[in-house]
């Protein structure tokens, strides 16, 4: 039962369980009784999103050099206690429940998100493929 990394606010894949919201801030302009029904999140856990700060330098990164200052400082977000317990206990759970976690970016390969994949790669979790 893969974690499944996705954009908030897309489609839901079959069986994809309990989607998590790993974002500082709610979607805006969306109602909160739609977050779930509008596919954005069931759960919102900000504590597996990068500072505000940190958050800045992602969205501000133009070089690769730049990424990769973002990629060190948000790792070392999540080294911190409550976001490493976290991440430990979604590698668990990811060999026995079907959950997602998810940001709004629009591409992966620029957001917390794909890091948030390796972190979880690395504590152990099962992840869907693609």
């Amino acid at each position: 039962m893969p974690i499944r990394v996705v954009k908030l606010g897309t489609h839901r894949a079959t069986d994809e369980g309990t989607r998590i919201g790993t974002v500082r801030r709610p979607p805006r302009g969306v109602p909160k009784a739609e977050f779930a029904s509008g596919n954005w999140y069931d759960v919102w856990y900000p504590n597996l999103a990068p500072s505000a700060e940190t958050m800045k330098l992602g969205q501000a990164a133009e070089t690769d050099a730049q990424w990769r200052a973002f990629e060190q400082a948000y790792r070392g977000e999540m080294k911190a206690p409550e976001p490493s317990r976290t991440i430990a206990l979604l590698a668990t759970l990811s060999k026995q429940a079907n959950f997602s976690v998810g940001c709004y970016c629009e591409h992966e390969a620029r957001c917390h998100r794909s890091i948030l994949k390796n972190l979880l790669h690395e504590a152990g979790a099962t992840l869907a493929k693609g």
